[in-house]
């Protein structure tokens, strides 16, 4: 998740330098966007070449990376990721699966296919809502619509927790983010090179630091594979600072 995060710097960090005046257009529609497309409006052409160049590179590298770890999670280091459990736990009941794996395959499938379509209707009632509640674009995008999309998410996480199935619990909670950073915003960036679309990993300056300093809190607090109340808090805190930010910009 770090190396994602350092990625969508470089384009953030190359984009000022190389833009004309070094601001945005400060019309706020990029922040319910995961990538922004290339217009040439401040940057000149050379620049513009340069910033694809840097993002469908990255992007290439991004996606060896995320098969390397999967394969490095799920095949040739599993070990490391299997819960390391006290004594007293060895006797614990172990949970037999319930479905066979084609079952399981078509389960999965079809409530993708129901959530795409759930989520398809959602977002598009995102600016009815905004302009009859006067809600900012920009906080329905980054803070309420992941509440509500990730809200199985939350309980699992939650539930896995008082069972003191902390591994798991980490795994569920920032397992989604590195799936995002790592493999969609990446494969999307590629997508759009098929297709004809410019779509770069250039996000806007104030999106980019807020997204690094996030990413940069999380990683300090579950590195030693811990947690209490007050690293909790301080996480509330900063997800607090960050939807005011957005409510305001």
């Amino acid at each position: 998740m770090t190396l994602a995060c350092i990625t969508l710097v470089i384009p953030a960090a190359y984009h000022s330098a190389k833009s004309r005046g070094g601001i945005d257009d400060g019309d706020g529609d990029g922040l319910l966007s995961t990538l922004q497309i290339v217009d040439g409006s401040d940057l000149d052409d050379g620049a513009n070449y340069g910033l694809k160049i840097i993002s469908r590179g990255t992007a290439i590298l991004l996606l060896f990376v995320y098969v390397a770890y999967l394969r490095f999670q799920l095949g040739t280091h599993a070990e490391l990721f299997k819960p390391i459990r006290a004594t007293d736990d060895l006797h614990e009941e172990v949970e037999t699966p319930r479905m066979n794996v084609p079952a399981a395959a078509v389960g999965l499938l079809g409530a993708t296919l129901i959530t795409s379509f759930c989520a398809d209707y959602l977002v598009a009632s995102i600016e009815e809502t905004a302009d009859r509640y006067g809600i900012p674009k920009a906080f329905i995008g980054l803070i309420l619509l992941p509440i509500v999309a990730n809200a199985a998410e939350h309980v699992t996480s939650i539930w896995m927790a008082m069972k003191d199935k902390m591994e798991l619990t980490i795994g569920i909670c920032v397992g989604s983010s590195i799936q995002i950073a790592a493999f969609v915003i990446p494969l999307l960036v590629i997508v759009g090179w098929i297709t004809h679309h410019d779509l770069t990993l250039f996000f806007a300056d104030f999106e980019t630091i807020v997204l690094f300093v996030s990413v940069l809190l999380v990683n300090f607090l579950i590195q030693d594979g811990k947690s209490n109340y007050m690293e909790g808090l301080m996480l509330i805190t900063l997800y607090c600072v960050i939807a005011l930010a957005f409510w305001v910009s």
